[in-house]
């Protein structure tokens, strides 16, 4: 007799991401209507209904990618550490972004969040390469984003430091 189901860590795995995304909503939710409207942003700036759906799609696909590096590997043991802890580590880092910088309004220090995720999610695509293609493809449209995001960031902070921060 099965304890879990066969299914349930490809479900736990792909969900796993979403629960900081979702954390993190309740923040930006606050702080979009007042706060974030009032900085000047660059012309190019994704309008705010873009953010949601493309952050699902790149939580689930993460999430996805790294059960299928937890699956290749047997599961969490030696092997698993370094693809699965650079993992956890950009994750993490994704997670502190929202607080920091809208949570805080501390632009400058999410813009090294955001740089400090985009080196660990580089170190963790990288890591996965050898050992599940599709899972290592899987993060590409990730590190696009979090490159656009980082310029997005630099600018926001370039554009917006001098400017007293409502606390």
């Amino acid at each position: 007799m099965e304890v879990v189901p066969a299914w349930a860590p490809a479900v736990g795995f792909t969900l796993l991401p979403h629960a900081g995304g979702f954390l993190g909503s309740k923040i930006t939710k606050k702080e979009i209507p007042v706060w974030y409207e009032a900085l000047q942003k660059p012309s190019w700036c994704p309008p705010n209904w873009v953010f949601a759906p493309v952050w699902g799609t790149l939580y689930t696909s993460m999430g996805y990618g790294s059960y299928l590096v937890w699956k290749e590997l047997g599961g969490f043991n030696e092997k698993s550490v370094v693809p699965l802890g650079l993992y956890a580590g950009q994750l993490a880092l994704n997670w502190a972004w929202t607080p920091i910088f809208f949570g805080a309004h501390k632009m400058g220090w999410g813009l090294v969040t955001l740089l400090l995720t985009a080196g660990t999610a580089t170190a963790t695509t990288a890591s996965w390469y050898n050992i599940n293609k599709t899972a290592a493809y899987l993060m590409v449209p990730y590190l696009a984003w979090l490159t656009m995001a980082s310029a997005l960031n630099y600018h926001i902070w370039k554009d917006n430091r001098n400017k007293k921060q409502s606390e």
